[in-house]
């Protein structure tokens, strides 16, 4: 009976406590969006505070007039832009981005960093890449989580709104997508490139589907240049010696091996050598 009670003692001490973890919902719950803007991408991560009855924007509020504000909870607001874009009318290049804000009562400094990381006081010494104003306008209905959110999309554009409380802040920002599109309207209009023709013809010349076409298509890359690519020629003279045509082809070699020599590529030059050598015989 000693010997069980003992037991039960060593077993009670030598057990090991395991300590419960509480979770709790966060205060300012983290939000990651993505959108397009024209054809640009836009991605947006930031943490949410909740109002929770206190004076938000205002000189002795939570967000002080005047005063540098790191733009929502917890880690630094991130903004990514796939292209460059237009924010308020300044140019902001490709890339990921902290943004902090200085509030007022009739506008917001808005400061885009290049994003090194989450502290967002690592960027309060730092110079901006770029900052702009944006829009303050008051809300007939109040939010009571602070929200970023891309709104008013257009072909090329949207505005980039941060509410809170009663206020929003609003950035337009414009893609490139009006550029982007007319120039490949331009392109595409125009008609096939001469690296189009050139692209063509070398499927079907190394597929063997149709070496008359391939040479077409190829003299068609020839003819829409003044200086001619010293390997457009020699796929030229490949498809003429695979038509049987080795006096046009061996001409078409020596043509590309000229101007393989002058622009300094002897690996085009020793390899038409030994293609003129061989469909000479």
């Amino acid at each position: 009976m000693q010997l069980r009670i003992l037991a039960l003692c060593l077993a009670l001490f030598t057990t090991p406590f395991v300590h419960a973890q509480i979770q709790s919902p966060p205060a300012s719950p983290g939000v990651t969006m993505e959108t397009t803007v024209g054809l640009t991408d836009v991605s947006l991560e930031y943490s949410r505070p909740g109002m929770k009855g206190r004076t938000l924007f205002a000189a002795d509020g939570l967000v002080p007039y005047g005063e540098l504000w790191r733009t929502g909870a917890n880690q630094a607001t991130k903004i990514t832009f796939s292209d460059p874009v237009q924010v308020a009318g300044k140019e902001v290049p490709a890339g990921a981005y902290a943004i902090l804000t200085k509030p007022s009562a009739q506008s917001w400094d808005v400061m885009f960093y290049p994003y090194s990381g989450g502290a967002w006081t690592n960027y309060v010494e730092m110079d901006p890449a770029v900052t702009v104003t944006a829009k303050v306008s008051e809300m007939p209905h109040s939010a009571e989580t602070f929200t970023i959110d891309i709104r008013n999309y257009t072909m090329d554009g949207a505005d980039l709104v941060m509410m809170w409380g009663n206020t929003m802040a609003t950035l337009p920002i414009v893609s490139n997508a009006k550029e982007s599109v007319m120039a490949t309207i331009d392109r595409v209009m125009a008609g096939p490139s001469a690296n189009d023709y050139f692209q063509a013809a070398t499927f079907l010349s190394e597929t063997g589907a149709d070496n008359e076409k391939a040479l077409e298509y190829v003299r068609k890359a020839i003819s829409m240049s003044d200086n001619p690519a010293y390997w457009i020629v020699r796929r030229e003279a490949v498809i003429l010696n695979d038509l049987g045509r080795k006096q046009e082809a061996v001409a078409a070699a020596k043509k590309s091996r000229d101007l393989a020599e002058k622009a300094g590529n002897m690996d085009y030059v020793r390899m038409n050598d030994k293609s003129i050598e061989d469909w000479s015989k």
